[in-house]
């Protein structure tokens, strides 16, 4: 997202304030702020930009995979959507790195 922001504006961000105890590196000075989303304005706006955008991908992924509870989990791997692993197997758009799609994909 820095990086978008960046090549849009034609420049690097001046700085970033990032929620959480630690900061990505980007091209620009970044600050963590612990607990941002309650102490800083434009944390909790980007905070609930993010979830809003994630709910919609969610959603379209719930269209186009019908059976795995996106709709309703957001991504959360809720006993729902862990049956449904086993049921209907791995999707390309599950997360290797999330224990339970390891061990469908282990067998």
């Amino acid at each position: 997202a820095a990086d978008k922001l960046a090549a849009a504006a034609g420049r690097p961000a001046g700085a970033a304030l990032v929620d959480g105890l630690h900061a990505p590196k980007l091209a620009c000075p970044t600050r963590p702020v612990v607990k941002g989303d309650g102490r800083s304005l434009s944390i909790a706006a980007a905070s609930i930009l993010a979830k809003v955008t994630r709910d919609r991908i969610m959603a379209d992924l719930a269209a186009r995979h019908p059976g795995y509870g996106w709709e309703r989990n957001k991504g959360y791997g809720t006993p729902e959507h862990r049956r449904a692993l086993g049921r209907l197997g791995v999707t390309k758009e599950h997360r290797r790195s999330f224990k339970p799609v390891r061990e469908v994909l282990a067998g």
